[in-house]
């Protein structure tokens, strides 16, 4: 059993690739009655310790100097037009979709101070639940102000856009009535998704004039769109603890969201029906006026509205 020992001579820090259980066995071979909860706590004692995996290597750090280049290169992108669209007082939007969340009385992560445990469901089973709700996010990076759309339906290329445009409607108009151009940051789900193409340009493009410029993260690397840590993440500590036992709550919660640093948040309802499986037929694809853009022109491309020239 001396061979399955292991530790760091550095740190003092030792380990055994043994379960307790079967060095509990090996000693009660040799007569010595002990339990694996007391060689759990001798080894303890003996200063070695449990170690859980940790998710630390990044595996596109791992690719290519050719592929980390292109990474890089990417971000360096996004930060530029970023910097570009908010200095000529431009809209400038990071969107996603939350996981989705089953509407009933199950448990929801965290805990909040309160005078007695919350019971909840024992199994999380949708057929227990009375629906799901599908948070899609709009924060305006510029304003500091997130807007959250709860569908009821399924999470589609045209959810996604009724979402975007309900936003410029009510929100980016007012905020930008001189804007002509509009940035988008998104993870890169929809790169090649020729319904969100032609849905935003269909929809919102032409429907407000506006030349739409989408810039994607890197595959892996959805969690630097900025709503990931400035909105999403503060819903989640603000509902935390608290079953969404109805559309209700979730809506309050996340209309109560705020931060130090000045974040507001809107939410409204969305009981539109979308169908999945969508097909975009070739003629409309051949309509939608698209201009992908260097670097990796997957990631970066600008809708333009009929009116509007083809130029970046």
């Amino acid at each position: 059993m001396k061979y399955e020992m292991a530790g760091d001579p550095m740190t003092g820090m030792k380990w055994t690739r043994r379960a307790t259980r079967k060095i509990a066995k090996e000693l009660q071979r040799e007569e010595i009655m002990i339990s694996d909860k007391s060689v759990s706590r001798i080894l303890k004692e003996l200063g070695y310790s449990l170690q859980a995996n940790r998710k630390k290597i990044a595996l596109s750090g791992n690719g290519s100097l050719q592929q980390r280049a292109e990474r890089d290169l990417q971000f360096r992108h996004i930060c530029r037009m970023r910097e570009g669209f908010a200095r000529r007082q431009e809209p400038v939007i990071s969107i996603d979709t939350k996981k989705n969340e089953l509407i009933g009385n199950f448990k929801n992560s965290g805990r909040i101070w309160r005078d007695r445990r919350c019971d909840v469901a024992d199994h999380d089973f949708p057929s227990y639940a009375e629906g799901k709700m599908i948070p899609y996010g709009i924060y305006d990076t510029v304003a500091n102000e997130g807007a959250v759309y709860i569908g009821l339906s399924h999470d589609t290329a045209a959810f996604a856009v009724d979402c975007i445009c309900t936003w410029w409607k009510h929100y980016g108009s007012v905020r930008y009535p001189h804007a002509r151009r509009m940035l988008i940051l998104a993870d890169s789900g929809g790169t090649s998704n020729a319904a969100w193409h032609y849905h935003l340009w269909y929809a919102f493009c032409q429907e407000y004039g506006l030349k739409v410029t989408v810039c994607h993260y890197p595959a892996g690397a959805s969690k630097w769109n900025p709503i990931e840590h400035r909105l999403f993440s503060e819903i989640l500590k603000n509902w935390a603890g608290i079953p969404l036992v109805d559309i209700e709550t979730a809506l309050k919660f996340v209309r109560t969201t705020k931060t130090k640093t000045g974040l507001k948040v809107t939410a409204a309802l969305n009981r539109e029906h979308y169908p999945l499986k969508e097909k975009i037929s070739p003629a409309d694809k051949a309509q939608v006026l698209i201009k992908r853009h260097q670097p990796q022109p997957k990631l970066n491309y600008t809708l333009h509205p009929f009116y509007f020239s083809a130029s970046p």
